[in-house]
């Protein structure tokens, strides 16, 4: 534990130049987290750096601050379709995370920057590169589309940042990446970051980092502090409750679900119920994605419902409880999920739903994490879960999705443009309290094992009443008392909501 007289250093005691600690500071960033604590002296003076830490700890920034001040200490001319910055991420929503840390960095020392990836028009990104940029955060996929269109090229870049390096380094992005960074000059420097340090990791240290340095601030999968993991086990009958319970309450929350299908299917089940919810997955058209973040973002919706693409993209201040409708296939997914929340400082719950058939898969998943927990009963009405609804919002129809209420949505909550029969279907769905059903992996198809109909103008509910019978599947037929595992990995004093540090 870190004496009472030890003095936390600031950025400007770690070598920060003086415009960027003004940009900080004006943020209500002046105090660096552990990981740039750790890594900023290193990365300053331009060594190459392998960097581990938790999720919210603070890794933008943490590479961020060295790629600015490193480029603007080069001086370096701006040439068009040639940066001289390169950042690399897995998805588009972690690309636009990272861009909204860097530019006002980059724009106090007069330095430009941009975003590159697919599912939107190439033209925007073509006619920055061609006016000339110094900074590039990009995807793989469309950034190796535009060098060989010629539109930009690699041979430039001083300074290389790979974020989310394990997941960078799996079978899907490895060759890429790979081509990648061999497109950038041998001299330059380069960045790893990541929470978990595995996969393929290896193979891209050992080829393109010259002699790094390994900072580490925590074990690589210990839990998050001031995160408090629970497991509410339910029979099926009661998880549609819980579900909808769990949604109902003011504050900010995730609910991350196994396929693209059931995150659409819920969001439109909890609007219907008078809790309005918005998806977040890889169907979803870039415009629709932008908006429906922004909407969560700003406060408009307080739940979004979102597949393991926004467990890596979705840096959002004040969500307090993030919901893992299913247990999710394995444990770092549970960790990038749960990750959401308890960020940069502040407190937050992560709730992982499971029925009796899968307690054993669920118990290797949290030994796997390093969660340890305790099983308790629970049902929909439990103290355990009322107190993480907390205050519900004003929003919910009076007992919407609560425990022992009827499931009637709130006038007005129907969805626009809705045909008869999608209000049939609504309604039988909410009679039945269905919520999506289960799938082991998230799907292209969006098919999820029970047929889809056709209806509805892609408002409300239709649909809803699919499946109804899935959630039960497994479950044996048992018996007893269902129960909660939980467990607090910090502090119960009063949350926060401290600024997150990207």
């Amino acid at each position: 534990m870190t004496s009472a007289t030890t003095q936390t250093p600031t950025f400007a005691d770690l070598g920060v130049p003086a415009r960027l600690v003004d940009v900080l500071v004006a943020e209500g960033r002046p105090t660096p987290f552990p990981i740039q604590q750790a890594t900023l002296p290193s990365t300053l003076a331009g060594r190459d750096v392998l960097g581990r830490g938790k999720t919210g700890s603070g890794k933008t920034l943490a590479f961020a601050i060295p790629l600015v001040a490193r480029l603007a200490a080069l001086g370096a001319e701006r040439r068009a379709g040639a940066p001289t910055g390169l950042v690399l991420a897995p998805t588009r929503e972690l690309a636009t995370q990272i861009a909204r840390v860097v530019e006002p960095l980059a724009q106090a020392q007069g330095l430009k920057t941009t975003t590159i990836f697919g599912g939107v028009s190439q033209r925007p990104q073509e006619s920055a590169l061609r006016g000339g940029v110094d900074i590039v955060v990009a995807c793989p996929g469309r950034l190796e589309d535009l060098i060989s269109q010629k539109i930009v090229r690699l041979d430039r870049v001083a300074v290389t940042v790979l974020d989310e390096a394990d997941h960078m380094a799996d079978l899907g992005f490895l060759p890429g990446v790979t081509r990648l960074l061999s497109q950038t000059p041998a001299g330059g420097q380069r960045m790893f970051f990541s929470a978990t340090l595995d996969n393929g990791i290896d193979k891209l240290v050992t080829r393109f980092l010259s002699n790094p340095v390994h900072h580490a601030i925590d074990s690589a999968e210990s839990p998050v502090p001031d995160m408090t993991h629970h497991v509410f086990e339910v029979e099926a009958e009661a998880k549609n409750d819980l579900v909808f319970a769990l949604a109902s309450g003011a504050a900010r929350r995730i609910l991350f679900t196994r396929t693209k299908h059931q995150a659409k299917k819920l969001a439109r089940q909890l609007t219907a119920k008078g809790i309005p919810a918005v998806d977040l997955h890889g169907n979803l058209s870039q415009n629709a994605r932008d908006r429906n973040l922004a909407d969560f973002a700003s406060g408009a919706v307080r739940v979004l419902v979102a597949t393991d693409v926004a467990a890596r993209g979705v840096h959002v201040d004040g969500i307090e409880l993030v919901v893992h409708v299913d247990p999710p296939a394995e444990h770092k997914a549970y960790l990038h999920r749960s990750g959401r929340t308890a960020r940069a400082g502040s407190s937050g719950d992560v709730v992982t739903i499971m029925l009796p058939a899968q307690r054993r898969d669920t118990r290797d998943l949290l030994r796997r994490a390093a969660i340890s927990v305790q099983p308790q009963a629970v049902t929909p009405s439990h103290p355990a879960v009322v107190s993480l609804i907390g205050e519900v919002a004003p929003h919910v129809a009076p007992g919407a999705g609560l425990p022992g209420a009827g499931n009637a949505p709130a006038p007005g909550a129907t969805g626009g443009g809705q045909s008869q029969g999608a209000n049939a279907r609504r309604k039988r769905a909410a009679r039945s309290g269905d919520v999506a059903s289960q799938t082991p992996r998230e799907g292209g198809s969006g098919r999820s094992g029970s047929r889809r109909r056709r209806g509805g103008s892609g408002q409300g509910s239709a649909g809803a009443g699919q499946g109804q019978r899935r959630t039960g599947q497994g479950a044996g037929g048992r018996s007893g008392a269902p129960a909660v595992y939980s467990t607090s990995s910090g502090s119960s004093a009063p949350r926060t909501n401290r600024r997150a540090q990207g």
